[in-house]
């Protein structure tokens, strides 16, 4: 009989996706549920990562993603909420990237994202508003050396809803840093987009284990309606 009650890494034989089904059918998961006061932060919906038709590095999980984000950044300010917006971009020499942009150097990569090109601009489809923020970022984190912090903080936010991509980079980034500084940290399901899906189903069952609640969208819309109605 073994004297093992921990866990030893094994193939269990299941898809990301089948692993995710099951961690979000649990009736017995916990949640950390949604606060009093939430703001948007919509992360690099931008050409680079957005237009398929256009650039090897966009990627699409969900269609409908961009309608999302819009759909739920519009009640975000209606309820007086604020909505940001993030968006990655460096430096013609690209020395803002750090070590980060040391890998390659080619016309895709992600340092050659400059200042002002069309990788840099917001997908045509997304409603940005000018009230909301907009922030340009460098890492992969929207907390990273953004202003972010100090607009929560003043807004008096309590919960982060988190959209945008990848699910395995800047979301599963911005989803640590926001629960490391004490956020409940939402990821709707169907605004979030990754190149591949095992990253994708992987990171949102990671992110739901350990991080964050990763819920339908129509989570995020009844909770507003619930709030308006109350």
């Amino acid at each position: 009989m073994s004297d093992i009650v921990g866990t030893r890494m094994a193939d269990c034989g299941r898809t990301a996706k089948q692993i995710f089904d099951e961690v979000m059918s649990n009736p017995a998961r916990a949640r950390f549920g949604f606060g009093s006061k939430l703001a948007i932060v919509n992360i690099d919906i931008q050409n680079a990562y957005t237009r398929i038709d256009k650039y090897k590095t966009a990627y699409e999980s969900d269609p409908r993603q961009i309608e999302h984000v819009n759909y739920i950044s519009a009640l975000a300010r209606a309820a007086g909420m604020p909505v940001v917006w993030t968006r990655v971009a460096y430096h013609e020499d690209a020395s803002d990237a750090g070590v980060w942009g040391t890998r390659t150097n080619t016309p895709d990569s992600l340092q050659n994202i400059k200042y002002g090109s069309d990788r840099h601009a917001y997908d045509a489809r997304c409603d940005v508003q000018p009230a909301d923020m907009q922030y340009d970022k460098r890492m992969p984190s929207a907390f990273f050396e953004t202003p972010l912090q100090s607009l929560l903080v003043w807004h008096k936010v309590d919960t982060v809803v988190l959209t945008g991509g990848s699910t395995s980079g800047c979301i599963r980034a911005t989803a640590v840093d926001s629960l490391s500084r004490g956020y409940r940290t939402i990821v709707p399901l169907e605004t979030t987009a990754d190149k591949l899906a095992a990253y994708h189903w992987a990171n949102l069952t990671d992110l739901q284990l350990k991080y964050a609640d990763v819920v339908p969208v129509s989570e995020v819309v009844d909770w507003f309606s619930a709030r308006k109605n109350g």
